[in-house]
């Protein structure tokens, strides 16, 4: 049975997914859901779970419809800022939102084996990892993980003085390079994943969430999705 959506006494309860609805969610709807999610959860309209029964649902196997690639960021937590509950979406989270061997590895797993259909490469504003980077911090192992940002430092020409953790513009025009340039290395670094978005099996996108408002802003000349495969028939909220 495809999860659903039912109003009892104006309380929406929602429905965990399962392998038969994760196959009738395409690129292009997942996509959609991540977006309603973010409304909801800017609205404060967020859905009513039975996390125990998604618990108990999801027992025998986990079927998510999206991976999102975000910073660790105590603010920045994907389930709640999509509004999305157990067995949804899988989460990949390290300082930075930086893109190594382990991370494409996650993805492959996450769309190859387990079939999601969508990639999120999410960074967001006033992020730590991105000012050490802007900074030149070193210290011990962060060193290596901030030096996977700094190719967006260099990459960034607008911003011509105080080009620190000082000046907020230099940082997100650094952030929004990097998620740029995430997204890429993705395309780039995973045969896996780039033979999977270009047959339309799944979909990517860059985004930006903002700490103060809560809104993700998706980065739409980031996105790639091909629209080779027909929308399937069968209605799924989620």
């Amino acid at each position: 049975m495809a999860p659903f959506i039912f109003q009892f006494q104006k309380m929406t309860i929602m429905k965990t997914l399962n392998k038969i609805s994760q196959a009738n969610i395409t690129p292009k709807k997942a996509l959609e859901l991540l977006k309603a999610g973010n409304t909801r959860f800017v609205d404060n309209l967020r859905v009513n779970r039975n996390l125990l029964q998604m618990v108990n649902d999801t027992s025998d196997g986990q079927w998510p419809m999206a991976a999102i690639v975000s910073c660790m960021d105590s603010r920045t937590s994907a389930e709640l800022i999509f509004d999305q509950g157990l067995g949804d979406i899988f989460s990949i989270r390290l300082a930075g939102a930086v893109i190594s061997d382990n991370v494409l590895g996650s993805l492959e797993y996450a769309c190859k084996v387990a079939g999601s259909k969508f990639i999120v490469v999410l960074g967001h504003t006033k992020c730590g990892a991105v000012k050490g980077a802007c900074d030149t911090v070193e210290m011990g192992n962060l060193t290596g993980l901030l030096n996977k940002i700094t190719p967006a430092v260099f990459a960034e020409k607008t911003v011509k003085e105080d080009r620190t953790s000082h000046n907020s513009q230099f940082v997100e025009a650094v952030n929004k390079i990097h998620v740029e340039r995430s997204v890429q290395a993705i395309m780039e670094q995973s045969n896996i994943l780039r033979d999977m978005i270009r047959k339309g099996e799944v979909g990517i996108i860059g985004a930006i969430y903002d700490v103060e408002t809560g809104i993700v802003s998706f980065m739409e000349h980031t996105l790639i999705l091909e629209n080779n495969k027909p929308e399937q028939a069968t209605a799924v909220a989620v």
